[in-house]
C-alpha cells in the first residue's frame, strides 16, 4: 500500500479506494491532552469501545508486527508473540513504529502503512458486523468490515486482547 494521498485524505484512506472497499469516515476533534487516543475515539464518536480499535506496533524477535485491538482492553504480549509463532513480544520503541508506518502516535492506522508489517487482529472482530480503527491521523477513525481490513493487511486472527473497561 503507498503512502501517496490527496490533500483530505490520508494514506489509509487512499488505499482503502484504490482497493475498491466502503467505508465511512468518522471524524472527531482531537484533545491533545487525551489520555488514551482510542478511549478518546469511542467517547467523542458515541461508539461502543468493542467496536473500536486501536493500533499498536510490536517487536517480535527483531522486527516490527501490528496488533489490532479494542480500545476496550489492552494487547495480550504473548498471545500476540504465539500468533505470529514466536515466544516473546514486546511493544514497539514508538520513534520506531512512527518510521515504520509513516504516521503518528494516535494516528496510526493499520492501512496505508510506509511499510507493511505482519499483522494480527484480534479475533473479536469476526463476530462484528463493522468496526473502526484509526483513518492514519488524530481525530479521524475509518469503518469498515473486519473481512477487508483482514484481507487488506494480509492479517491472522487470535485472541490477542483481554479486556479492561
Amino acid at each position: 500500500m503507498g503512502r501517496k494521498s490527496s490533500s483530505n485524505g490520508t494514506p489509509a484512506t487512499a488505499a482503502l479506494a484504490a482497493a475498491g472497499v466502503p467505508f465511512v469516515l468518522h471524524p472527531y476533534a482531537h484533545d491533545p491532552s487525551a489520555a488514551s487516543y482510542g478511549t478518546e475515539a469511542a467517547e467523542a464518536l458515541g461508539i461502543a469501545p468493542e467496536k473500536v480499535f486501536k493500533t499498536l506496533m510490536v517487536e517480535v524477535e527483531g522486527r516490527l508486527a501490528v496488533g489490532v485491538v479494542p480500545v476496550s482492553g489492552n494487547l495480550d504480549l504473548k498471545a500476540f508473540a504465539a500468533a505470529l509463532g514466536a515466544k516473546k513480544a514486546s511493544m514497539a520503541d514508538p520513534a520506531a513504529a512512527e518510521r515504520r508506518t509513516g504516521y503518528v502516535l494516535g494516528g496510526i492506522s493499520p492501512l496505508g502503512q510506509r511499510q507493511s508489517s505482519p499483522t494480527v487482529v484480534d479475533s473479536s472482530t469476526l463476530a462484528l458486523e463493522t468496526m473502526l480503527v484509526s483513518g492514519g491521523k488524530r481525530g479521524l477513525d475509518v469503518e469498515l468490515a473486519p473481512a477487508d481490513l483482514i484481507r487488506l493487511t494480509s492479517a491472522v486472527t487470535a485472541g490477542i486482547g483481554t479486556r479492561t473497561l
